[in-house]
């Protein structure tokens, strides 16, 4: 495998000129490296400044989080090889979209959490249970809460949504595929108020349905189902008269 140049978009908070790309020269190092491995060598060998967020390096915490030649995806899960093949080449690599940035590949998640909070992330258990509640594996609410489970908070279906980008107020992919899993749990005694949240302007129907989100989630979760399943739940809600009309 060649040699590769890694570009980087590079942001700093006293940078008034605004952001600008840098590139890298990364030797061959493995057939194995991702992104990531490029990254910590750039970081090692030639900027030490060079900023962004890694932490357990197999794709299960969402930390590494970033752009990739245009796409979403974790640094640690992209392999620079699948990228530009055997004969080298250019990676470019930039913070996720509709976050601030914080420096260079970092951002600020504040408001993806918030939406996530306010859309009821939260497990509220019914109230008077004395058993403890099970739902069997082979179950069909088992089945359509399982896939939904898997979210790693990681932003990229966040950072994928042209609607996120023009609306800062919609709660976004993985705060409505959250809310999905939670009303579909029978344990759960939120249900009412997660539906009347999502049927907000900036919930459910303000989802295009282009499925970016289910195609960058690096979990393969169907986010994109969970807000048409959310639709779908409002709807009945609604005619039986459990949630209001009002958007």
């Amino acid at each position: 495998m060649a040699d590769i140049t890694l570009t980087v978009k590079r942001t700093s908070t006293a940078d008034e000129a605004g952001p600008s790309w840098q590139s890298f020269q990364v030797p061959e190092i493995a057939e194995t490296m991702s992104v990531l491995d490029a990254l910590i060598w750039v970081q090692q060998n030639s900027d030490p400044t060079l900023a962004f967020r890694r932490a357990c390096r197999v794709k299960m915490c969402g930390t590494c989080g970033v752009v990739i030649n245009g796409r979403e995806g974790l640094a640690c899960g992209t392999l620079v090889r699948s990228l530009v093949g055997d004969r080298g080449g250019e990676v470019r690599v930039e913070p996720m979209r509709h976050l601030p940035v914080v420096r260079d590949l970092v951002t600020d998640p504040g408001v993806f959490y918030q939406h996530l909070a306010g859309a009821g992330a939260a497990f509220s258990p019914k109230d008077g249970g004395q058993e403890p509640a099970e739902i069997l594996p082979d179950s069909k609410e088992r089945k359509t809460i399982d896939p939904h489970r898997e979210c790693i908070y990681c932003g990229l279906c966040y950072s994928a949504c042209s609607v996120a980008g023009l609306d800062s107020g919609f709660l976004g992919p993985a705060a409505l595929n959250r809310a999905f899993a939670l009303v579909s749990d029978s344990r759960d005694g939120g249900g009412k108020q997660r539906l009347q949240v999502a049927a907000t302007e900036q919930g459910i129907w303000r989802c295009h349905t282009i499925f970016e989100c289910t195609a960058v989630c690096p979990k393969g979760i169907p986010i994109t189902a969970a807000i048409q399943g959310l639709k779908r739940k409002v709807v009945v809600s609604k005619l039986k008269g459990l949630i209001g009309l009002d958007r």
